[in-house]
Order: structure tokens, then C-alpha cells, then sequence
């Protein structure tokens, strides 16, 4: 039993300035690697190929040098795509990326979340800033609901024991994307995950060894028109389905068997990985 845990803890530690990408089978030696930061690489996602999503298989790699960088394997050396602030510009912490919008060959979406509660969503086919919101505080986790569909759902987990819930489907022109916020876990949300088979459920992971699962309810019209004829996104509610303390330190990591409904694993800051089982989801379906 040691060996898997082994590796899995070795696959855990920060990343120094090379991004890696190993094969599972044989970790001797990285299948792709690149001299990807500056600094420290924070957060890393990856979206595309044969398994998620449309289009090429891309990685996307925040770190603490404020930059956000998107890799192809196929092309050796270089980013293809890189944001990042100007010459002189304030450099914050990138915290989170998160892949989405990724349901043809040609769209794709890049979300970050930064140590000063900036939110930026990044238009990989324009390579443009389509949209941004500052959250008061640091940004831990992203996610979509969905990477392989058009844009839905975005949930955002921040410090300060708080998570936001964006509706992306709507955005007004002045007002953005509408959300609701939630306070949790009475500590820092460390990341989100939603489940496989039902994206309206998901996780959140608690800076005190904690699991809360959610269930975010739809509002019986998501959108309305404001005084000026423009569409404006309505937010939902969100239901606590059940809670649990895990481990006395904070849980790092998630994720949820793709295969097996409710199979899960996480991480935790006790050195410990543990596989659990969520029952009963399918009555939330």
C-alpha cells in the first residue's frame, strides 16, 4: 500500500518552475515538460483531446509571478497562449485556473482567481478579457459546473469561509454575470467539485477538515429584463445535503470517480489521502 501513496503524495508537492506532465505508468521521466514560470506554479487544469471537452488538449498553469499560461503538449517549449499584467502593472498571485466553455473545437473560456479577490475570465478564441469581478477575498478554487458545454454555472471559493455561485449563461452588458454567495465551513474554502453525473451537485472543501455538499436549485425563470430592454441573469439558492469533518487540517484536494457515482477521493494537510462514498444522490437527480 505504500507505494501508491507514495506516489500520490510525491505528485502533491509544488511545482518549481517547470511545468510536468508524467505518464502515469512510468514517473521516471516526464512525457512534456517546459521552464513554464518565473515563480512557484500555484494551480494547473486541463481541458480537450480524446476525454474532455472539443478541440486540442491544452493545460493552463496560474503562478505566484501573476502570470497565466496555456500549454499544448504537441507544441515543445512555449506557451500558446499567456496572460499576464503590462510592464509596470501590479503583479497579484494567481491562486486558481479553471478551464470552460469548451463544448467545439474553437471556443474555450480560461478563468482565474487571484490572491486579491480579482476574477478574471479570459476568451481564449478572441484572446480577450470578457469579464471581471473583484470578491473582496483571495480566491482558493475554480470551477465550471461543466467544461465540455456552453458556459453554465461558474463557483468561485474564496477565504473568509465564503463561495460564489455565477450564473455565466447571462451576461448584462453593465452588470456582468449575476451570482449568489454563500458562507461555509466557517473557514478558509479551499476548492469546489461537482459531481460527474449531476452537475447541479457539488463540494465544497473546508480550511478545517470539512466536506459540504450542495445542491444548487434553478429559479423558476433565470433571466428577466432590466429597465433598458437588456437581459440580466436571476441567481438561484443553494441546499446544504450534508456535511462531515474528515481530518482536523484543512482539505487540499477533490475528486469525484467519473465511473462510479459518489466514489470520491481527497487530500488533506495531515499527509493522509482518503477515499470516501457519498450515498443516495440518485434522489437528488
Amino acid at each position: 500500500m505504500s507505494k501508491p501513496l507514495d506516489l500520490l503524495q510525491e505528485m502533491r508537492q509544488p511545482i518549481r518552475r517547470n511545468s510536468l506532465k508524467r505518464n502515469i505508468d512510468d514517473t521516471t521521466s516526464p512525457v512534456y515538460t517546459a521552464a513554464a514560470h518565473k515563480e512557484i506554479i500555484n494551480c494547473i487544469d486541463g481541458v480537450g483531446g480524446p476525454m474532455i471537452g472539443s478541440g486540442a488538449p491544452e493545460l493552463v498553469t496560474g503562478s505566484r509571478d501573476g502570470s497565466v499560461k496555456v500549454w499544448d503538449p504537441r507544441q515543445k517549449g512555449k506557451p500558446v497562449a499567456t496572460m499576464e499584467p503590462a510592464a509596470g502593472e501590479d503583479r497579484r498571485d494567481c491562486w486558481a485556473v479553471a478551464f470552460g466553455n469548451s463544448y467545439n473545437s474553437e471556443e474555450r473560456m480560461v478563468c482565474a482567481g487571484y490572491d486579491n479577490g480579482d476574477i478574471k475570465m479570459f476568451d481564449l478564441r478572441m484572446m480577450t478579457l470578457r469579464w471581471e469581478i473583484n470578491v473582496k477575498n483571495g480566491v482558493c478554487g475554480l470551477e465550471f459546473d461543466r467544461k465540455n458545454i456552453e458556459m453554465n454555472k461558474l463557483v468561485a471559493t474564496t477565504l473568509e469561509s465564503k463561495f460564489y455561485i455565477f450564473d455565466v449563461r447571462t451576461q448584462h452588458p453593465k452588470k456582468g454575470f449575476t451570482y449568489l454567495s454563500e458562507k461555509a465551513h466557517k473557514s478558509t474554502v479551499w476548492t469546489v467539485r461537482h459531481l460527474p453525473q449531476n452537475r447541479e451537485i457539488f463540494v465544497t472543501c473546508g480550511g478545517g477538515g470539512t466536506l459540504c455538499l450542495w445542491k444548487y436549485n434553478y429559479p423558476e425563470k433565470r433571466t428577466k429584463e432590466d429597465g433598458d430592454g437588456d437581459l440580466v441573469g436571476v441567481a438561484g439558492s443553494v441546499s446544504l445535503l450534508q456535511n462531515v469533518t474528515l481530518s482536523s487540517q484543512p482539505i487540499s484536494s477533490f475528486d469525484w470517480s467519473p465511473d462510479k457515482q459518489g466514489l470520491a477521493v481527497c487530500t488533506a494537510f495531515d499527509q493522509t489521502v482518503r477515499v470516501i462514498i457519498a450515498t443516495k444522490l440518485s434522489n437528488n437527480l
